[in-house]
């Protein structure tokens, strides 16, 4: 079974965020990147990734997505600038 990933697009440093989960982090950074559907994301343009986490089964990927947008913005900032300290878009580093 293929693992998941735990991920959070933001339109700028400190700027609106948004939790998701997927099977492929590099197309759906790039669905993203290219506001492939409508929607929350495109609307305000969340085009830059800024956390992923890896999950060796999908189902604890779902589960750790559905914690997460249940937290306040500041433990979910504070959880970016510990992964990524100045909010530099990872969409550079996933095709290295």
């Amino acid at each position: 079974m293929k693992g998941g990933w735990v991920y959070i697009v933001t339109n700028k440093r400190d700027g609106i965020l948004y939790t998701g989960v997927t099977s492929d982090i590099g197309r759906r950074a790039s669905e993203h990147r290219d506001g492939t559907y409508s929607g929350f994301t495109k609307r305000y343009g969340l085009k830059r990734l800024v956390y992923m986490e890896r999950h060796e089964e999908i189902e604890s990927a779902i589960a750790r997505e559905t914690r997460i947008k249940k937290w306040p913005r500041s433990w979910k900032v504070r959880l970016i600038h510990e992964f990524n300290t100045d909010w530099d878009d990872l969409c550079e580093t996933l095709n290295q």
